[in-house]
């Protein structure tokens, strides 16, 4: 498929439902010449559509405008709402796929979000920009034509949520930010891209389940199925582990009626012995604990550099510390709270 098939009539492209929530990809600069004084959210979907002509050509899209935010400000309600949007619009026949525009700041919590929250065979595909509508050599309108031609693509289909940007395509779960300005501001790490697309030509060199079990899969879409049903999720903050770090900040959440903490610690997921202490008490409160690692790349065992089994933590494998959040929520929302189920649910999801 490339970007423009005259052979085709609209009646005979696919149709793809573009969900608006914002970000730089609809932001708008003062100086065409300096990106970074920018607003996000400020352009509409109607004229984001307007000026890319080359997505007529790859399916027949029907826009609408959810939010239109920075993404920096991305909210539970907000998540919730596009978790129920996005499941209306994979059910309806005459949709065949759904896109998603998105700031890039918090774009890799939201694509967790919606994998662990929706399900369909019909491809779930978000796009970003990192730079503003109007600038020099703006990276939207391209992203976006991708993300479009990745989602109509049969190869697609029954992939969970992925992220297209910068000519790769992601899983939800492994994607995260690693840079602050890069038009390739987007990893998936030690796992790699799942392809990549190119000029209207989409590439898939792996599915998510070859890292999967097929009993991790099953596990996974009953989850999704049942997190569907959520209508509020409890409140889980994070905090990190560095050299002198001591418990007053796990202290006061526990008065401020916390849920649960994720903790970013050292290697591997390794924490200060004051700050561990603290985490201990918490959990002997109720409180939830998910250790992560704020090492950009690697995996969290269990037992691990802290004694898991003896204090009541959970590992997060390789879930970064925001996505252990989103899933931390979800988790104690579905009344799943006791630590065996618990770690079970960071092995599978």
């Amino acid at each position: 498929m490339t970007f423009s098939d005259p052979a085709k009539t609209a009646a005979e492209l696919p149709r793809v439902a573009l969900l608006a929530t914002g970000g730089t990809i609809a932001g708008a600069a003062a100086d065409t010449m300096t990106s970074g004084t920018y607003r996000a959210g400020t352009v509409g979907i109607g004229e984001l559509v307007a000026a890319v002509p080359a997505l007529a050509g790859v399916a027949v899209v029907v826009p609408e405008q959810l939010a239109n935010i920075d993404s920096k400000d991305m909210t539970v309600a907000l998540w919730l709402d596009l978790t129920a949007r996005v499941n209306e619009l994979v059910a309806d026949p005459d949709i065949d796929a759904v896109v998603i525009t998105h700031g890039t700041d918090t774009l890799e919590e939201t694509a967790y979000w919606l994998q662990l929250t929706t399900h369909s065979e019909k491809p779930v595909v978000l796009t970003a920009a990192m730079r503003p509508a109007n600038a020099l050599s703006a990276d939207g309108p391209l992203n976006l034509v991708n993300a479009v031609t990745v989602a109509v693509h049969p190869s697609a289909q029954g992939r969970g949520v992925m992220v297209v940007f910068a000519n790769l395509i992601h899983a939800a779960r492994d994607i995260t930010k690693i840079s602050t300005y890069s038009v390739t501001a987007f990893s998936s790490g030690e796992f790699g891209a799942l392809g990549w697309v190119r000029d209207g030509r989409v590439i898939f060199a792996r599915r998510v389940s070859d890292a999967q079990s097929s009993s991790s899969q099953a596990y996974e879409r009953g989850f999704a199925r049942n997190a569907t049903l959520v209508e509020e999720l409890p409140r889980v903050e994070i905090i990190a582990s560095y050299a002198g770090a001591s418990g007053v900040l796990v202290e006061k959440l526990v008065e401020t009626g916390t849920k649960g903490i994720v903790v970013a610690g050292t290697g591997d997921g390794s924490l200060h012995a004051e700050l561990e202490h603290a985490l201990a008490t918490a959990v002997r409160s109720g409180i939830a604990v998910i250790r992560s690692t704020r090492v950009w790349g690697g995996y969290v065992s269990r037992n691990a550099g802290a004694r898991d089994d003896a204090l009541g933590f959970i590992a997060a494998g390789n879930l970064n510390p925001y996505k252990a959040r989103v899933l931390l929520m979800l988790g104690l929302a579905m009344n799943i709270t006791e630590t065996r189920q618990l770690q079970t649910l960071f092995e599978y999801c």
